[in-house]
């Protein structure tokens, strides 16, 4: 079966998680830097080191067939793939920011200013939704700093943490969109044998990421209690111990509750609670 070709991030945000879920998945391949190709020594892939602005293009066009890129760089390239996991990293918002000064206090006051972006179609569309007629300044360097060299009334910019627009004296106005690193591919994959284990594999690894894997000791008349907490992959596994009256329970948790499911579990008496990393759980 002929190998088919994935595009990740050459450099920047999204590159090394990329890479590090690859190899997660199992795959062996060298990340070269200067490279523009490496073939994964274990499974019929090739992967491909691109700028992050031209992926969409080339899996649209065939020259890749999957791609993982942030889904903002989708958007803005209007590109015609198919989305076939959101990957849960990368994640960010597409903000209007402006000068913590600034007379604009709706929406609607951003008739007839000046937005400097790097995004000027997605920034349209979400103009577009409010009836805006604004004036879009492309910029491709440092958007955060048109505003005060009077470039602009307002910036359209992805945020992560804030900072940025903090030091540059600027605070964030509307979210116009959120994005995260999405697994996309070209028309025409639908049943390739290649990509449904590496979706598989793929999603395993995001699942043990999103897991912790906990054994517990607990009385045999409290494991009624504990159970009704826990449900495991399928149901815990409970397993005498050599003190008599006694069973440790093992199970996984999900992090998003995970807090919430230890205090509820030692308050009807876990005791010696283990926690420890998942690596890959398959379904």
């Amino acid at each position: 079966m002929k190998n088919l070709k994935i595009a990740i991030q050459k450099s920047g945000r999204l590159n090394e998680k990329s890479v590090q879920l690859l190899k997660n998945c199992g795959l062996d391949f060298e990340n070269y830097k200067s490279s523009l190709i490496t073939t994964v020594g274990n499974f019929p892939l090739e992967i491909l080191f691109l700028r992050d602005d031209d992926i969409p293009g080339y899996v649209e066009q065939g020259i890749a067939d999957l791609g993982i890129v942030g889904e903002n760089i989708i958007d803005e390239t209007e590109s015609k793939v198919e989305y076939i996991k959101r990957l849960g990293f990368g994640k960010c918002t597409l903000k209007l920011a402006i000068p913590k000064d600034s007379s604009i206090q709706d929406i609607k006051d951003l008739n007839g200013k000046a937005i400097a972006t790097s995004y000027p179609n997605i920034l349209k569309n979400f103009l577009d939704d409010y009836k805006i007629d604004a004036d879009i300044r492309l910029i491709s360097g440092s958007v955060e700093i048109s505003p005060g060299l009077g470039l602009s009334d307002a910036i359209c910019d992805i945020v992560s943490t804030g900072g940025t627009l903090k030091s540059n004296g600027l605070k964030p106005f509307a979210d116009v969109k959120n994005s995260e690193a999405i697994l996309v591919g070209r028309e025409g994959l639908e049943g390739n044998e290649i990509l449904i284990e590496l979706v598989q594999r793929i999603e395993s690894v995001l699942l043990a990421k999103e897991t912790k894997y906990v054994v517990l000791n607990v009385e045999k008349k409290n494991l009624p209690a504990i159970t009704s907490l826990l449900h495991g992959v399928k149901s815990p596994t409970v397993v005498p111990l050599a003190e008599e009256g006694w069973v440790a329970v093992h199970t996984v948790i999900t992090e998003d509750d995970f807090w919430d499911k230890i205090n509820k579990l030692k308050a009807e008496g876990a005791q010696g609670i283990v926690v420890m990393p998942v690596e890959k759980i398959i379904l």
